[in-house]
């Protein structure tokens, strides 16, 4: 029988998966396209690229519902069918792995917006529908909900306040971070520290305390956000940083780092006490794979 994913990173580092809507988007999906509604018309694309990821060393998938709420959805016309297309994101995700064992976060991704008083969601609104959401992530078995790529303290209050009405066995917080202009700091657009952002995760209940994308967060800004994390929480620790800095082509941000570089940066992560290590804008399963290897030697090497 698996044990819990909490149980397991006490016993061993764990290898997330990689960027999802760049994929897609190499799948076929259109430039602002609805990639969540690819569970219902497009699933065997969308396990195609979770199989990669799982083939690449992934011991986590992430869910195609970064986007899945109602109030994204709605956006596409979708907002009638949340609890179909997360489910059929927990079994595409569930189902990449095949016969191996594997750990599905159910992704919630932020609401579009701002809550009242300083935009339009306001906070009923926002709770219903991360709620909605997280109960059917939850129904469908996944093993955390990881919410993601949270700028506000505000949104991600009421979202790990969803997660725990839903029942989740295992609330992931993560944050987006945006290097400072003189580079020797990082918040997040909301201006969150990573310090503070810890200590609010642990005392509002996340098991998990994670960082994600964000303006210059690559593998060595993950590390030096971790080291912040750890001075101020005992909770584990996940990071997604992106493949390095993004240039931009055509008027498109492209991410060029290759494996191999990505990779050059994750002992220096592992040295800071991270239990769950990924990637994010940009990466591939090459990336996977590279980040992999590395873990594979620190973890032999203990």
């Amino acid at each position: 029988m698996k044990k819990p994913l909490l149980e397991t990173v006490l016993e061993r580092r764990l290898v997330c998966d990689g960027a999802m809507g760049t994929q897609l988007m190499l799948a076929g999906l259109e430039q602002g396209g609805c990639g969540e509604a690819w569970n219902l018309t497009h699933a065997d694309r969308v396990l195609a690229i979770q199989q990669r990821y799982a083939n690449a060393g992934a011991d986590c998938l992430i869910t195609n519902t970064f986007g899945g709420s109602r109030l994204m959805l709605r956006r596409h016309g979708h907002e009638g069918d949340v609890a179909e297309i997360n489910r059929a994101a927990a079994r595409i995700a569930r189902g990449a792995f095949g016969a191996k064992p594997g750990f599905v976060l159910g992704d919630v991704g932020p609401l579009g917006g701002l809550l009242e008083p300083y935009g339009e969601i306001s906070l009923a609104d926002a709770q219903s529908a991360l709620e909605e959401q997280c109960v059917a992530l939850v129904a469908a078995g996944v093993d955390a909900i990881i919410i993601e790529t949270q700028t506000s303290i505000e949104e991600l209050s009421v979202a790990i306040d969803a997660a725990k009405a839903a029942n989740a066995p295992c609330i992931i917080a993560s944050l987006a971070y945006d290097l400072s202009m003189d580079g020797t700091f990082y918040k997040t657009m909301m201006g969150v520290a990573p310090e503070d952002a810890a200590e609010f995760a642990e005392a509002r209940g996340a098991h998990v305390i994670a960082l994600n994308c964000g303006t210059g967060m690559d593998m060595t800004g993950a590390a030096k956000v971790a080291r912040l994390y750890r001075e101020r929480t005992k909770l584990p620790i996940m990071v997604q940083p992106n493949a390095g800095l993004p240039v931009l082509e055509n008027m498109k941000a492209v991410y060029k780092q290759t494996p191999a570089d990505m990779a050059k940066g994750v002992p220096d992560v592992l040295a800071a006490d991270v239990a769950i290590i990924g990637s994010c804008c940009g990466s591939t399963p090459e990336h996977t794979r590279a980040i992999r290897e590395v873990v594979d030697r620190g973890e032999s090497a203990v």
